[in-house]
């Protein structure tokens, strides 16, 4: 290769990088200013704006006037992502409950769909029905205009990326189940269904676009029936070598007298931590269930109810011992509470801040914050569209091209 070629290649692909760049700002921030582009990418004006036209001419973003400027002279045009034309279909599947949605790039929830799920054992034949309903149904309501540039999943189990097969899911017996497989013939698209992990998925949404969206190193700590994590290392998600690193669930945090973990081990955070132990303890273990069961807990508690708030207390005890780990471990700027944690954390909050200002060494507790999710229930149906658009943000003109 020439000099002169080798240069017009890194040319090329410096170009890539920063449209790339561009769309993945505009997609995480909304509506974001070319003059603000041009400052945090390190770019001119010209560049700036070539790289913006190029873009609203594939039909990636729009681009306009700023509404209600305050300043004077002339403003700086502001580059929004096209949601209205461009979506990913999003699925999340819970231990209770299955959720589909047609989310615009940008983020937004357009349409959505959400089904009860029985805890049934083995029932991916199930899943996939109701799923794959709801997303030809989501795919009809876009219209004909509109285009589906990727599909994401998110499950409750340890996930192949490979080809989105469960590898591990033990609430509900699934064992090497192909789920992304089944559910992309299911939706008949012609595109893939890439699977992740609800935990790992829930971290990154939240680094993406919520209680995390200001910091690069966070840990999301995920209850469904069990507990999952994410972990977030330098804007980056921290996986493993199969990408089934962080089950923080499975952390051992009371080796001794612990309880019994569906993985074969006893005193697991997500035995100590999860829906059964909180129901056990507050006595009200064969009643109500999942997130209603949690909350009722919760409510008795904030009450009055003597048992459920020692439930709260011995579940925050447990909770504390794992995120103390945790801060030691990785040194978080903050630790995210979601899935049914969201309601379990803030009548436990007292119990886990006790343990960390107990054990976590002093420079690494003197910055650390705890939180709830910003995105509520959604957390990880949120991470589950961030897996439908990776690919068009990685390379957006040519991933464009093979898909009209």
């Amino acid at each position: 290769m020439t000099g002169s070629a080798a240069g017009a290649r890194t040319q090329e692909q410096m170009r890539q990088r920063n449209l790339s760049e561009v769309l993945r700002r505009v997609h995480k921030e909304g509506a974001v200013s070319r003059a603000a582009l041009g400052r945090r990418m390190g770019l001119n004006r010209s560049t700036i704006m070539d790289l913006t036209a190029e873009l609203a001419a594939a039909g990636l973003v729009r681009e306009g006037v700023p509404i209600g400027r305050g300043r004077a002279g002339r403003p700086s045009i502001v580059v929004m992502p096209e949601q209205g034309t461009l979506y990913g279909l999003a699925f999340d599947v819970a231990v209770d409950r299955l959720l589909a949605a047609r989310v615009g790039l940008g983020g937004r929830v357009l349409e959505r769909r959400e089904a009860v799920r029985t805890r049934a054992g083995v029932d991916l034949e199930d899943v996939v029905g109701v799923l794959a309903a709801f997303g030809r149904e989501l795919v009809v309501g876009a219209g004909p205009g509109a285009l589906c540039v990727g599909v994401g999943a998110s499950y409750c189990g340890l996930i192949r990326r490979a080809d989105g097969t469960v590898r591990y899911g033990p609430h509900l017996g699934w064992v090497d189940q192909a789920f992304g497989a089944e559910l992309a013939a299911g939706l008949g698209l012609g595109l893939p269904v890439e699977v992740g992990n609800e935990a790992h998925l829930g971290a990154i949404a939240e680094h993406v676009r919520g209680a995390g969206c200001d910091v690069d190193n966070l840990i999301y700590l995920h209850g469904d029936v069990g507990v999952g994590g994410g972990i977030i290392v330098g804007g980056k998600l921290l996986d493993g070598d199969g990408g089934y690193g962080c089950e923080l669930g499975h952390m051992l945090v009371n080796p001794f007298d612990g309880r019994p973990c569906l993985c074969g081990s006893r005193g697991c955070l997500e035995a100590e931590v999860g829906e059964e132990a909180l129901l056990d303890y507050a006595g009200r273990s064969g009643e109500l269930v999942g997130r209603d069961g949690i909350r009722a807990v919760v409510a008795l508690a904030g009450s009055g109810d003597a048992r459920a708030r020692d439930a709260l207390d011995r579940i925050g005890d447990w909770l504390g011992v794992g995120v103390v780990n945790l801060i030691n471990l990785f040194n978080p700027a903050l630790v995210v509470f979601g899935g049914m944690l969201r309601d379990v954390y803030p009548g436990a909050a007292s119990r886990v801040r006790a343990r960390i200002d107990a054990h976590v060494l002093p420079v690494s507790r003197e910055r650390v914050r705890l939180a709830v999710t910003a995105l509520g229930d959604d957390t990880t149906l949120a991470g589950a569209a961030e897996l439908a658009f990776a690919n068009l943000l990685d390379n957006p003109l040519d991933t464009l091209a093979t898909l009209r």
